[in-house]
């Protein structure tokens, strides 16, 4: 009958040693006052005894693990999943393992994330807010005990931390100038949830570009709803039921354009020829549809890869003075506009 092998711990160099186990326990760690033959001895053992130490003894004894939290609002999502590839490629690459956190865009489940995170002594975290997350006192908990914090995407404004970001109004104020300029007259605007900077943001530069066109008033054409690909077909849908239709829609991200993509093609309608569709973030799915949705390219997992970065740097050197870090976007123009 095979035995599992038990992993060798510090109390078996120190029994085949014959010295004590805190003289080996110092010895590991290169502890000045341990002579240097000692040292090698110790070490010569712990190769023989394939010894190799335990992680959590590690984390409780220097109140710090080797892992990530990371909290996003869904995985389902391309944009978060790139991100979190980018988190990983570099955490593996510097010695940190991650722990990811779904908020489901709930703004309690975002705050028992934080908690739990904070319970297991990680040594950094990594968030995107949820869509209903106005203030950040659950973040400010982890501050207050030194648990450095990195923004991407999504950031709380109210915490000063590092954030990964992108000029969202002028990634919208520079795609609605491309709808504006392809001669479209009617241009309605599906936004995201009031309260949330990047939808804010993404609203302001809409509003801004579309006084290029005198006779658009920007209330009557914009639809607040969720992120979702339902929110976006709830809209189209009011729209054609109200016989309310525009020549070309900028969506506040994908799924939204999807969802009134869908619902345009069950009415009937023809992308580009009766209404033009634009979205934001450039998710696969986009190139996927036919025509191919118009986009702008917001660089995910770069985003992850730099928010990472950031995050191994401030633990590993203790920078203390937060910065906010704009990556570039680009228009993708596909056929449904």
């Amino acid at each position: 009958m095979k035995h599992t092998q038990r992993h060798a711990t510090i109390v078996d160099i120190a029994k085949k040693l014959g010295i004590s186990a805190s003289t080996v326990s110092r010895a590991l760690s290169d502890h000045p006052d341990i002579k240097k033959e000692t040292k090698e001895h110790v070490r010569k053992i712990a190769k023989e005894l394939q010894y190799s130490p335990n992680p959590i003894a590690q984390s409780l004894k220097s109140n710090r693990t080797t892992t990530i939290g990371v909290i996003v609002p869904e995985i389902k999502h391309d944009f978060f999943s790139s991100a979190i590839s980018g988190i990983e490629d570099v955490a593996y690459r510097s010695g940190y393992t991650i722990i990811v956190c779904q908020s489901n865009e709930s703004y309690e489940r975002e705050v028992v994330n934080a908690n739990a995170l904070m319970h297991h002594r990680v040594a950094g975290v990594i968030v995107s807010i949820s869509q209903n997350t106005k203030s950040g006192g659950h973040f400010q908990d982890l501050l207050r005990r030194r648990i450095p914090i990195v923004f991407f995407d999504r950031v709380c404004e109210d915490v000063v931390a590092d954030k990964v970001v992108i000029d969202d109004y002028k990634s919208a104020f520079d795609a609605v100038s491309y709808l504006v300029g392809k001669g479209y007259k009617t241009i309605a605007h599906f936004a995201g949830p009031k309260e949330l900077g990047i939808c804010k943001r993404r609203l302001n530069g809409y509003v801004d570009s579309i006084k290029q066109l005198p006779l658009l008033t920007p209330n009557d054409w914009v639809r607040y709803g969720g992120l979702h690909e339902q929110d976006g077909y709830t809209s189209m849908d009011y729209l054609i039921k109200e016989k309310n239709i525009p020549d070309a829609i900028f969506a506040v991200n994908d799924p939204v354009a999807i969802g009134a993509f869908q619902k345009i093609k069950e009415a009937g309608l023809k992308i580009p020829d009766d209404i033009a569709i634009m979205g934001f973030s450039n998710n696969k799915i986009a190139s996927l549809v036919e025509p191919q949705l118009t986009t702008i390219d917001q660089p995910s997992f770069e985003m992850g890869r730099k928010s990472a970065e950031i995050l191994v740097k401030i633990i590993e050197d203790k920078i203390v003075e937060p910065k906010t870090w704009v990556l570039d976007t680009k228009l993708i123009i596909r056929g449904s506009t």
